[in-house]
């Protein structure tokens, strides 16, 4: 079950019933992507009725559908313009900012949060280091393609194998610069080298003289997206491997971030 769901009990001064109706709705999730009745009931501890009350009341503002011939319940369209207005409200870059902050203040370069888009990756989140943009103009909705840069390579180093296939097999992989990976057997063999060591490093394949430090973001075990931090190789010489478990340990916030509630403690920056 989701992160938000597990604990139940209702803090003081809130609506127990309207809380009831969202940890029920939160137990929906791709393990157990429908329930019935009886089953509510029992898993929350509630009276059938009461149960059936609930479903029905989320059924009709549309967070919830249910199956004429087996009677269970699955989401509904409204939890799909949630989930737009989510994306659209800028409620990540708030959750987010504060992270990718400390990370772009510890390193001095630019840090960004990355989720798939078709077969490349956009930055959707961006904090500028002490040593200014990496380009002359914002990077947010900057597209990344799915082939080179660590940013995008350790997204889908991760992803299933079925999954990665559908979106390099057939497709031809474009040349930004020399050290463009464009043969996709020597691609899956670097995406092997990068699930081994949980972390990207890449000079110059999308940018000229741009190094790229990049690991991925999780939720529930599964990739979601990429953190990364970039910095102009030619001015600044490091060595990647002392940042990347300052960048896991922020990727494993990220996640924490997206997959439970933001508590009052939260909500000072401690997370």
């Amino acid at each position: 079950m989701s992160g938000f769901e597990t604990d139940r009990r209702t803090p003081p001064g809130l609506p127990q019933t309207a809380d009831r109706a969202l940890q029920v709705l939160l137990a929906f999730d791709r393990g157990r992507p429908e329930w019935g009745v009886t089953e509510v009931a029992t898993e929350f501890g509630l009276h059938t009725s009461i149960a059936q009350r609930l479903l029905a009341t989320l059924a009709h503002r549309g967070f919830l559908v249910q199956d004429t011939a087996n009677r269970r319940y699955r989401i509904g369209p409204a939890a799909l313009h949630l989930g737009r207005m989510w994306e659209q409200a800028g409620a990540l870059d708030i959750l987010m900012r504060p992270l990718l902050a400390e990370l772009a203040e510890e390193t001095g370069h630019s840090a960004l949060l990355a989720l798939p888009d078709s077969a490349h990756m956009r930055c959707v989140v961006v904090a500028e280091g002490a040593d200014g943009r990496l380009r002359d103009y914002p990077l947010t909705n900057e597209l990344y393609p799915a082939h080179a840069g660590a940013t995008s390579k350790s997204f889908y180093a991760f992803l299933a194998d079925d999954m990665r296939s559908k979106i390099f097999t057939d497709r031809p992989l474009a040349r930004f610069t020399e050290r463009t990976v464009t043969d996709l057997a020597v691609l899956e063999e670097q995406f092997a080298e990068i699930r081994e060591a949980g972390w990207a490093y890449t000079l110059g394949e999308y940018d000229l003289g741009v190094a790229t430090l990049a690991v991925p973001v999780f939720l529930h075990h599964e990739p979601y997206g990429s953190l990364s931090v970039g910095w102009q190789s030619e001015q600044y010489r490091h060595d990647p491997a002392e940042w990347v478990e300052l960048l896991q340990e922020t990727s494993s916030r990220v996640s924490r971030r997206l997959t439970r509630p933001v508590s009052r403690r939260d909500r000072r920056g401690q997370l």
